[in-house]
């Protein structure tokens, strides 16, 4: 839901009743993931999506129905084999979708969960950390109920149930605010106090993950908007002042004059972090990856021919690093796509990221026996199906 967290803010903000639909868990080939959300206002407005438009239609109207009760509820969809005109994932996989009323002025018990939504929604709008937790399965009279909680632990509303619910809850939620994941968790019946296992979803809201790419040449210009159009906050960095300039790179949102290896010394980076080495200078690259190689980040690639990367590594391997934290590089930087432009070299440098952060393995889907959405959840149980 965080994913069109911007609109929804600003439906609160007017008042507007709306429901909002959350893929919850995925099994099988899902075309979007936990988190993902579609929501519907009183006028029947919609915005974001659930499924790319495979169910849409269906979870609109259980939007609409949910508005009316005022009731949650928790729907599983899948591949709909035997009629071709029922409701189902025409690609295969099984989505489990919670529906949750958001309205003003019903119920002191409505009125508190709006305002811990409303208070979320401002957070990842405003772009500041913090996750909400919300109860996917267990107690019926807890399905929906939510939980924002802020780095450190600190949290605010209330799951309805056991304090010891609301505690357990927030230190699950507040593990994986600290790693900047969304995902599901069980909580057992000892540590829910409500006789049954309580299933959470928890939706991490966090600042975009930086993407630094050192030398200001047109290969990086490329690159900046290829970065920023995946939603990084995308930095370059280069010692040479007459070429890193605003005129040259509009797009980007950090421009830094400084030799790359001083500026990465001076950087508190985390796991989402992505560096990519443009230099093809031996006197910027080499300090500047012999500390890359060994800090915590996603991704160390560089460009370079195949001969510069062999003398790179020599020069690396004299410099004192390991063979291990050599494999870390990704260098000649990017996918082999024949890419030649700039920007089909930007595109090729992003391809190679993002299938290291998903998974993927680079080769054509075409006559591939790979699955074509990696690391997809499995769906919650004791729900009913449709199709």
């Amino acid at each position: 839901m965080l994913d069109i967290a911007d609109e929804l803010h600003r439906w609160c903000e007017q008042g507007r009743d709306f429901a909002v639909a959350t893929v919850v868990a995925t099994s099988g080939s899902a075309p979007r993931q936990p988190g993902a959300a579609l929501a519907v206002d009183g006028d029947g407005t919609a915005i974001g999506s659930v499924s790319g438009g495979c169910v849409e239609g269906a979870v609109y109207a259980l939007c609409q129905e949910a508005l009316e009760t005022g009731e949650s509820v928790l729907e599983r969809f899948g591949y709909a084999d035997e009629d071709a005109f029922a409701v189902g994932l025409t690609c295969g996989g099984i989505i489990d979708i919670l529906v949750t009323p958001v309205r003003s002025g019903r119920s002191p018990v409505e009125a508190a969960a709006r305002a811990t939504l409303a208070a979320a929604l401002s957070e990842a709008a405003d772009g500041r950390a913090a996750a909400l937790a919300r109860v996917v399965d267990g107690p019926a009279e807890l399905t929906g109920r939510s939980l924002l909680v802020r780095p450190g632990g600190a949290w605010e509303g209330s799951l309805g149930g056991h304090p010891e619910l609301d505690r357990t809850a927030a230190g699950e939620a507040s593990a994986l605010l600290d790693a900047g994941r969304t995902g599901t968790v069980e909580i057992g019946s000892d540590g829910s106090r409500c006789g049954q296992p309580v299933v959470l979803l928890v939706e991490s809201s966090v600042p975009p993950p930086r993407m630094i790419v050192f030398g200001a040449i047109d290969f990086a210009a490329a690159l900046v908007r290829v970065g920023k159009f995946l939603g990084h906050h995308v930095t370059v960095c280069d010692a040479r002042p007459v070429f890193a300039t605003a005129a040259r790179f509009p797009e980007a949102d950090e421009l830094v004059v400084d030799w790359p290896h001083r500026y990465l010394d001076s950087q508190e980076l985390d796991g989402r972090t992505v560096l990519c080495v443009l230099t093809h200078d031996a006197k910027f690259d080499v300090p500047l990856l012999e500390r890359a190689l060994r800090l915590p980040v996603a991704y160390v690639g560089a460009m370079g021919s195949r001969r510069t990367h062999l003398d790179r590594l020599q020069r690396l391997r004299e410099a004192g690093l390991t063979e291990l934290e050599l494999a870390r590089l990704r260098s000649p930087i990017g996918l082999d796509l024949g890419a030649r432009t700039p920007e089909e070299t930007a595109l090729s440098i992003a391809a190679e990221i993002v299938a290291d952060r998903r998974g993927g393995t680079g080769v054509p889907l075409t006559g591939a026996h790979t699955p074509i959405h990696h690391g997809s959840a499995a769906p919650v149980g004791r729900i009913g199906s449709v199709a």
